[in-house]
């Protein structure tokens, strides 16, 4: 049997693309054109320095490439395989991944935000490998961000690729730039949410999609 073709995308949040289909497999890589960890390390320095923070203790001395490493690991998604299979039992009722960790990093102070996505949708002609709703929240979560925009972005994809009947995204994290500086909000989450087609026209859809989240009890 032979294998389906594969193409390879280097996507942008919001390149336009068409929906896989039975005869192409979609390889989702990050680009990674710019990166220049040598730089990176030299920037951290003079940041630390700045700040009147010496590197010169053994301890701090390979702080600044320490700094350069993590922040191009939280920007650098692991490429992933868009794997579908065609639904042949026209299975037509909810798929949910609830509790899906998150990590990602706040564009408007570069500190981290951590949380759950709960990511579902209703199958239209194929239905998705249960790990790629986890991939496809890495994908978008590992750059700088704001919640609002992930949610939608990750709800956005996967009805352009999938072109299921419905999407829906709810993503809690709490933010460090709200409970470690500022306002110090200890303890607080922010809730974000987008429905898309069937879940967000339909009533009863839409409630047991936020019922099986949990948002509704």
């Amino acid at each position: 049997m032979s294998q389906p073709a594969q193409t390879t995308a280097h996507l942008a949040p919001d390149a336009p693309t068409a929906p896989i289909s039975e005869a192409t497999a979609l390889r989702v890589v990050h680009d990674t054109d710019g990166v220049d960890l040598a730089a990176a390390e030299r920037a951290a320095g003079q940041f630390l320095n700045a700040l009147g923070i010496s590197t010169a203790s053994e301890s701090l001395r390979g702080t600044p490439g320490r700094m350069a490493r993590a922040y191009a690991e939280l920007f650098s998604p692991r490429p992933f395989e868009l794997t579908t299979f065609p639904n042949d039992e026209d299975y037509d009722e909810l798929v949910l991944a609830r509790s899906i960790p998150l990590r990602s990093v706040c564009e408007h102070h570069l500190l981290p935000f951590v949380g759950t996505a709960h990511v579902g949708y209703l199958p239209g002609r194929r239905i998705l490998g249960l790990s790629k709703l986890a991939r496809v929240v890495e994908h978008f979560a590992c750059r700088p961000q704001v919640q609002e925009r992930l949610t939608k972005q990750v709800a956005d994809w996967l009805q352009t690729h999938l072109e299921p009947k419905g999407v829906g995204v709810v993503i809690e994290a709490e933010h460090t730039c709200m409970t470690l500086r500022g306002v110090k909000a200890t303890g607080s989450s922010t809730l974000t949410s987008t429905l898309l087609g069937t879940l967000r026209d339909d009533a009863r859809s839409r409630s047991e999609f936020l019922a099986l989240t949990g948002l509704h009890r």
